[in-house]
């Protein structure tokens, strides 16, 4: 059969039904990728949000709380109401976000020997985070008393931390307590429960 110049041919059953194959498969793909970027985007969302609301995730920067969490070390924390003694707390302090341990609570009465011995209510802190002891950077009359609603903190490296001890950082106010360290996830090798 021969065709007119201009004419189209007439396609066959079997070049339609590959057609027809193919535009569902176009629309089917374009379908799945939608929802795919769609469900990506929400789990990104909600990830970002539980991160931020809940569980933020922090860089340590500095060596004020070697050998413990060094320069680098990539922690999560969580929102905690109540700090007890010994734990790693982060706080908001001239808009930076500073990390330290938790000396002393509301009321309580703090000393610090020459030797940087760490009293509360005078009963010395079994302090086993500890490499060496100082009384570091103190411009703070002792024995003190920790205000009403804040936190007597300090860092585990003695010697360099500027923490509670001096009138620049002081004592820690509930309001600025971004969440206590729980878990450090980076360096790989390093990965477990802050202590």
């Amino acid at each position: 059969m021969s065709r007119k110049k201009g004419e189209r041919a007439v396609p066959t059953v079997e070049e339609l039904e590959r057609e027809l194959k193919r535009q569902r498969y176009k629309k089917s793909y374009w379908q799945v990728l939608r929802s795919t970027v769609f469900t990506l985007i929400v789990v990104a969302a909600v990830a970002v949000l539980v991160a931020v609301i809940f569980m933020p995730v922090l860089q340590i920067y500095g060596h004020s709380m070697t050998p413990g969490l060094d320069d680098g070390d990539i922690v999560v924390t969580v929102h905690h109401a109540d700090m007890r003694t010994g734990e790693v707390i982060a706080f908001y302090y001239n808009n930076k976000i500073l990390v330290k341990r938790v000396i002393a609570g509301p009321g309580d009465w703090v000393n610090i020997d020459e030797e940087g011995n760490v009293y509360v209510n005078d009963v010395l802190l079994d302090e086993p985070y500890l490499q060496d002891r100082a009384l570091g950077d103190c411009n703070i009359e002792l024995p003190y008393q920790v205000p009403d609603s804040r936190y007597f903190v300090m860092g585990d490296h003695r010697s360099v931390s500027v923490d509670s001890r001096n009138t620049s950082v002081g004592c820690v106010a509930e309001e600025q307590i971004v969440g206590k360290l729980i878990f450090k996830v980076w360096p790989l090798d390093e990965i477990g429960r802050i202590r």
